[in-house]
Order: C-alpha cells, then structure tokens, then sequence
C-alpha cells in the first residue's frame, strides 16, 4: 500500500522568527510575516529590518503627496531579498474601496498585501487602508523549501497578532514575537543535538 502524502501545512498570517544563531545576513535575528503559504511555496515580507527611507521620502520620490501624518514617519520596511526596486503594501481591509486594488493578495479576514501603485494613489489621498506597513522587496521559497528549513530548526512558526503588527515599532517586533511563544530569545539555544 503506497504511504499517504504527508499533510500539507498553511502558515499564511504567520509570523517566522529566526532562530538565535542564524547567520544569514538579511534572515538573521528577522521576523517575517508570511502572506502567502501553499504547496507552490511561500511569499511574505520582512517586518523587523528598515531601510533609511522614511515614508513621506519615499511619497516624495514618486512625486505624490502624502496627507496621512500616522504615516509619513514610518520606516520603509527592507521586505526581503527580491523585487527591491518594487513596493509592497501590508493592510487592513476595514476601510472601503480596498477590494479593487489592482494587484491585492487577501491574507486573512482582516489583511492584504498589495503590491500595485493604486493603494499608494488611495494613501496619497488621505483615503486607503486604516493601518499599513510599507515594504521594499519581499521573501519568497519555492516548493517544499520553508518546510525543508523548519525542519533544520532555521525558524520558529507563531500565529501573528494583528494588534501588534501596526502598532509595535520595527525594533520592538522580534522579541514580542518570540513573547508570542512565551519565550525569550536568549532561552533558545542555537545549535541542535543528535542522540
């Protein structure tokens, strides 16, 4: 009798939190917020690592205004490896006029990740998403990738806290994360035993 295919897991509206020790340069001491977790692999963004431009620079760069003062002082979030040179847009789904977003991937019942210019024209207005974390880059795995690191114990998995996500500055997350175990980061060791 063939063996049964292992089951699949979905981590979408997840948080990774990489392990202490973990020495890749961008993924080290990062939390990333998966958007997007299927058979095919998986998407999501970085949101504990800035780069140096704040929001309202970048609104400036693309010649848009920007009438949201919560906004404007916000860190661009370094979201990942690849598409550095495009943006993308973690929200809320509460306000209207959101679902017709051009390119908008739903996450849960409450957030999406947008990565066209038509959510930024809505924030450019004063209108748009209640709540946003604006990313340049993103992380992505291909096939049986991220579960092939979980299981090398490269990450820990804990279902995100939207109250937090919006709230909580950048260099705050990664140890709110790890409180979201109920653990503290320097309570993990790094390296792992074979019997």
């Amino acid at each position: 009798m063939p063996k049964p295919p292992a089951p699949s897991i979905d981590l979408t509206g997840h948080l990774l939190i990489a392990m202490p020790g973990m020495e890749d340069e961008l993924f080290g001491g990062s939390v990333v917020y998966l958007c997007e977790h299927n058979d095919q692999g998986a998407l999501g963004l970085i949101i504990n690592k800035t780069t140096d431009i704040r929001v309202r620079h970048l609104f400036s760069r693309l010649e848009m205004p920007l009438p949201r003062k919560d906004l404007a002082d916000l860190p661009v979030l370094l979201g990942g490896p690849l598409h550095q040179d495009r943006g993308f847009v973690l929200h809320d789904v509460a306000g209207e006029g959101e679902d017709g977003y051009a390119s908008t991937l739903p996450i849960t019942s409450g957030l999406a990740m947008t990565s066209s210019r038509d959510v930024m024209d809505d924030l450019a207005q004063g209108a748009g998403p209640r709540h946003a974390l604006l990313a340049l880059g993103c992380s992505s795995w291909d096939e049986g990738q991220l579960e092939s690191e979980l299981a090398a114990n490269a990450w820990l998995t804990v279902k995100a806290d939207a109250d937090w996500l919006f709230a909580l500055p950048p260099q705050e997350r990664y140890a709110r994360a790890f409180a979201l175990l109920g653990i503290l980061p320097q309570q993990i060791v790094p390296t792992v035993g074979h019997a």
